[in-house]
This record gives C-alpha cells, sequence and structure tokens, in this order.
C-alpha cells in the first residue's frame, strides 16, 4: 500500500525528532571518553563500549539524515551551492574512515596536497585517480546529496572488497561523473537489477546491508534520478563491482 502525503510528512517528523536523543546520547559518549578528568578514568573495556556507541550513533545519524535527505529530494527540493570536488571527496573518505578506521580519518582531515592524501590513503587500502583540473574544480550541485551519493557508493566498496577501493573522477559535458570500484566477489549479473531494490543484499543480513548502505543502493538511485543523473553498474561474480555515476552539474557552475 502506497504512503498518503499525511503518513510520510508524520514519518519524518518522527525522523527528525530522533536526531535530538541520537545527539544527546553521541554527546554523552564522547563527554565520557575525553573528560576522564572530569567524570572519572575509564577501564579498557569501557573505552572499548564507549567507542562501539559512538560508531553506532554516527551510524544512525546518518541513516536519519539520510532518510531526510529522500523527503527533500522526493518534494524536489534542491539545495546548490559552489564547493570544490577535492572537498566532496575528502569529506566522504573522512565519514567513512570515522567507522571504519578513526585513526585514517583524523590524518586525512590533516593533509593539505592531493599526493599527500593519495599516499595516506594508498597505504589504507584506496586509491585516488583525478586529473588536477577536476579535483581542484568547483562545482555547483546540491552537497547533501552529493556526499549521501558518494559515501554510500565509497561504503558499500568498502564492506565487499578484498584489498582495495578505487575512486575516480572527471567533468566532461558539463557533468561530474564518478567511478567507485571494488576487488570483492563481484555481483552475478543476475542481481544487477535486484541489486537497487530497497535493502536489497548479495550476503549477509538485512542489518549489513542497512549499515554498509545506508538507505541502500535504491536511495542513491532515487536521488540521482531527481538531479537527473544516472548510474551504470559493471560486475560479474569473482571480478569486483565499479558502480559509475553522472551528475549534471548546474548552470550556476
Amino acid at each position: 500500500m502506497d504512503k498518503t502525503p499525511d503518513s510520510n510528512i508524520k514519518t519524518e517528523i518522527l525522523i527528525h525528532d530522533l536526531k535530538v536523543p541520537i545527539s544527546v546520547i553521541n554527546a554523552g559518549a564522547r563527554s565520557l571518553l575525553d573528560r576522564q578528568d572530569v567524570y572519572g578514568y575509564l577501564t579498557e573495556k569501557q573505552i572499548k563500549v564507549l567507542h562501539r556507541i559512538v560508531r553506532n550513533t554516527l551510524v544512525t545519524q546518518r541513516l536519519v539524515n539520510d532518510v531526510l535527505e529522500l523527503g527533500r529530494s522526493r518534494e524536489g527540493v534542491m539545495i546548490c551551492s559552489q564547493f570544490t570536488v577535492a572537498s566532496l571527496v575528502a569529506g566522504v573518505l573522512v565519514e567513512v574512515f570515522d567507522l571504519a578506521d578513526p585513526n585514517v580519518a583524523d590524518a586525512v582531515r590533516k593533509v593539505s596536497t592531493y599526493s599527500q592524501l593519495q599516499e595516506l590513503l594508498a597505504d589504507a587500502g584506496v586509491s585516488l585517480h583525478f586529473q588536477k583540473t577536476t579535483w581542484e574544480a568547483s562545482v555547483c550541485l546540491d552537497a547533501a546529496k552529493a556526499r549521501q551519493i558518494l559515501r554510500n557508493l565509497v561504503t558499500n566498496a568498502f564492506k565487499h572488497r578484498i584489498d582495495r577501493v578505487d575512486i575516480r573522477g572527471v567533468i566532461e559535458n558539463s557533468r561530474l561523473i564518478l567511478w567507485v570500484k571494488d576487488d570483492g566477489r563481484g555481483i552475478p549479473r543476475a542481481d544487477h537489477q535486484r541489486i537497487f531494490e530497497t535493502y536489497f543484499t548479495t550476503g549477509g543480513s538485512i542489518e549489513d546491508a542497512i549499515q554498509s548502505h545506508g538507505l541502500g543502493l535504491a536511495g542513491v538511485m532515487v536521488l540521482l534520478r531527481d538531479m537527473g543523473g544516472e548510474m551504470i553498474l559493471q560486475s560479474d561474480a569473482g571480478h569486483g563491482a565499479e558502480f559509475k555515476v553522472s551528475i549534471p552539474l548546474s548552470q550556476g557552475r
């Protein structure tokens, strides 16, 4: 049964209201970790539990934001702004590594050049391939939607990789084109259409799919469609998976 507009509004209000308690939980856990001189010193096991709480509140916060962004997208809300390709990619990598390896996330925040970032990421199993003109280019897009699209693809690649994830991009014909590739087990051709269904996963539980995909590749497709973009999947069993997204740039560029 399709949801009525009223039920959509009620759902989005409920989801929006979740942001406050999630933020309180996150802030409380971080305070216990960062202010042990005030709240008392922690054992190693207590620190591990609190770090787990922080990681999972980050996951939940991003899921909430993803749902709200999809709701805005369905309503045709586009908020375009100018930002560089470098800030988009680096920002997504910080978000992904905040969960996968916080030490790498902190290092990504501190690097100042593309070559430094490449070297750092190579040690973490990520290859970047951008021409200088593309990396430094300023584009006009809905930043929240572009970030959600790329983050979902990179997080998905991290889940399925064996050793490496490749990220590359170009600007051609007034479009930002990005490729995200992993060297994992690949996706059988029979599953190529099903992979874009909400929460479908080629292995593991529904919980794994939610955590790794956010709202799933189906959500990415919704955002791309509303932005006038498209996505192409190239994969076969045993040969990894590559997702290519193409997003038209606003005339504000």
